[in-house]
């Protein structure tokens, strides 16, 4: 467990004071095969709470979180937010597609209206015309994702320009007009426009 003040590590107590120490053993002598065997080790006797307690400081430090998220996910298979974590530490990690995507695949099995894991999903496939589909489904299904879309118009955008794609470049400038309808702020429609104008000027 930790007190109140989670986000501070200094006042933290049990599971999550271990990983702190580990970690501020790591700073001082950043011997990493150390950290990943001390995290390892404080996992494998902890209940999933106090491990996803003890992450939570560390939640954008991959290294940390990973190790300690890999034990929640043994403990609890079909916990769509403990694979989301632990599927977003190894994207951040640089792990690799193949084993994001499972693991996204995993937690939208598991919760399908988990947003984060269709967004993994999405970002994990390495085929550019596979990546747009899958966008494409996630904007289809989250109608009010916005982040969604703007990433749909982005990689048609690209599959357009690398490929000479008609259609990709269509549903690029679609997308772009879609949120150009949404967008509020000044810089945000100036943005918008000057993609949409660019992309209508091209020659495919």
């Amino acid at each position: 467990m930790i007190s109140p003040s989670a986000s501070d590590p200094s006042v933290a107590t049990g599971t999550a004071a271990d990983v702190a120490a580990a970690v501020a053993s790591f700073e001082r002598t950043a011997d990493f095969a150390a950290l990943i065997r001390t995290l390892q080790a404080i996992a494998a006797t902890a209940d999933a709470d106090s491990l996803i307690a003890a992450a939570e400081p560390w939640r954008d430090r991959a290294e940390i979180a990973g190790p300690l998220y890999e034990r929640v996910v043994d403990l609890r298979p079909n916990d769509a937010r403990a694979l989301v974590a632990l599927a977003n530490a190894y994207w951040l990690h640089g792990r690799g597609g193949d084993v994001v995507g499972e693991l996204a695949g995993r937690a939208i099995a598991a919760d399908p209206s988990n947003r984060a894991a269709w967004h993994l999903w999405a970002l994990s496939e390495s085929d550019p015309r596979a990546r747009v589909a899958r966008w494409q489904q996630v904007a289809d299904r989250f109608s009010d994702d916005d982040l969604a879309r703007a990433l749909l118009a982005d990689n048609a955008a690209s599959l357009a320009g690398a490929e000479s794609d008609e259609h990709a470049l269509a549903l690029a400038i679609r997308t772009y007009e879609d949120l150009l309808t949404r967008a509020s702020r000044p810089e945000q429609r100036a943005a918008l426009e000057k993609s949409i104008s660019t992309l209508k000027s091209w020659s495919i």
